[in-house]
């Protein structure tokens, strides 16, 4: 009976196993905006870059610390086991020294035990550098944070890139899935006309090839898509094994917006790029304030308080201490250095001058960029539209064609060219809209719109 229980046992344990293994994973059913939210908390870049957020808060508390008082422990001990020894002329100690003799040895007072246990602080109370320090600190924090910004920007982007283009290969196979119906349905009636001898052989051929050319399009598609979804997964930090649904359709995409509005002309100062070139010209300005501060004097404090335990007997080393205690200042004044400081100073000047010329230059490349950027959209757009009347011209002729060749007017080459040029129509859409989409994400980023 024992021994059932325990097979049953195991039994439900593997069958509760089973059916852990075998149940199907969870669908992310995911708008563009959770997508990107998604992103902010588990992409890479942009966990890494809120850790420097936080190695540059560190940096600013170990800046202070080097401020605030120093104090320091120390203990030695010594057992001498010859006692140190000097020389001197025979006879110096008693007031006739004899500088004919040999020297003799005596000891120099040490004894056999020696332990010295001592603490001692330091204060700093004036640096120009350690001032000068802190604000850099400061500003090296709001670098990073200024880094974070440009990190998850860069995500939004590519986020939103990769799942437009999920969108695009869904519109695609959509209008494949059109196409192939209509073809389908073509393909059944004039193969029942060439059996009833209405139609030649060959026009069921040309229709077969082309559906057959279709059908293998749209699995070639349904590939790409699956490669697009894992894309998107990639750039969101999300594993590439979990399932994601798509909630968010082209049609709620408004790409008219912002189509009108007017130009700030300051739009660069909206760039994170230019916000952190600023940071490193004021980075700049501060090492140069460093520099400037090297000439200037350093004051200290400092303390110490040590207790000398000394004996020629282990035993009675503790018995009598020998304390002793000491507080002064410390003043460093630099006087000539070689020139090293001055040239240091000079240096930074340069690098300040440099730094100044890059944040005018990155200016002039963000204005370059933002207006290539709205005559790529435009002109996307346009295309857009244009591809979007070439469709629906395409469709109206392969239905005239159609009505045609059914009435005996027109030829099946006819009603195959048509089709061709509809779905050359419809690969030429599906660019253009991807393009579009592309575009508009380029230009917010090129604005400074993406937050």
């Amino acid at each position: 009976m024992k021994r059932l229980l325990i097979i049953l046992l195991l039994t439900s344990i593997g069958l509760g196993s089973y059916a852990q293994q075998a149940a199907p994973a969870a669908v992310h059913n995911f708008s563009l905006q959770d997508c990107i939210n998604y992103a902010l908390e588990h992409q890479d870049s942009v966990k890494n870059a809120g850790l420097d957020v936080k190695s540059a808060e560190y940096k600013i508390k170990e800046t202070i610390g080097s401020g605030l008082p120093q104090i320091n422990g120390a203990a030695t001990f010594q057992d001498y086991l010859r006692t140190p020894t000097s020389v001197a002329p025979n006879g110096l100690f008693t007031g006739h020294p004899d500088y004919n003799a040999p020297l003799v040895a005596f000891p120099v007072g040490a004894v056999k035990y020696n332990n010295t246990l001592s603490v001692s602080g330091t204060q700093l109370l004036f640096s120009g550098s350690f001032l000068v320090g802190l604000q850099a600190a400061k500003t090296y924090k709001e670098l990073s944070e200024r880094s974070l910004v440009r990190s998850k920007i860069q995500t939004n982007v590519n986020v939103t890139k990769a799942y437009y283009q999920v969108l695009v290969s869904n519109e695609q196979i959509r209008l494949l899935d059109a196409n192939i119906a209509q073809l389908k349905l073509q393909l059944d009636q004039t193969t029942e006309q060439n059996k009833q001898g209405f139609v030649e052989k060959i026009d069921v051929d040309r229709l077969m090839v082309q559906y057959q050319n279709l059908v293998t399009n749209r699995a070639n598609i349904l590939r790409s898509l699956v490669l697009n979804a894992e894309m998107l997964k990639f750039q969101m930090g999300m594993p590439i094994a979990e399932e994601i649904s798509l909630t968010d359709k082209l049609e709620s995409v408004n790409l008219d917006q912002h189509a009108g509005d007017k130009i700030d002309t300051s739009f660069y100062r909206n760039r994170v790029e230019y916000n952190l070139l600023e940071t490193n010209v004021k980075l700049n300005q501060l090492d140069v304030k460093s520099k400037m501060a090297a000439f200037l004097p350093t004051l200290s404090a400092n303390a110490g308080f040590s207790g000398v335990y000394q004996e020629n007997h282990i035993k009675y080393l503790y018995y009598h201490p020998y304390p002793f205690s000491y507080f002064g200042l410390s003043l460093n004044i630099p006087i000539f250095t070689g020139g090293q400081h001055i040239n240091q100073f000079r240096q930074s000047q340069i690098s300040v001058e440099k730094a100044k010329n890059d944040l005018f230059n990155v200016k002039n490349a963000l204005s370059l960029e933002a207006s290539a950027a709205q005559i790529t959209f435009t002109n996307s757009l346009e295309s857009l539209n244009t591809q979007k009347r070439s469709r629906e011209l395409a469709q109206e002729v392969l239905r005239v064609t159609k009505v045609k060749y059914q009435q005996g007017v027109g030829s099946s080459i006819e009603v195959n060219q048509a089709q061709t040029e509809l779905e050359t129509a419809d690969n030429q859409y599906i660019q253009a809209l991807y393009n579009a989409l592309i575009s508009k994400v380029d230009l917010d980023k090129a604005y400074g719109r993406i937050q």
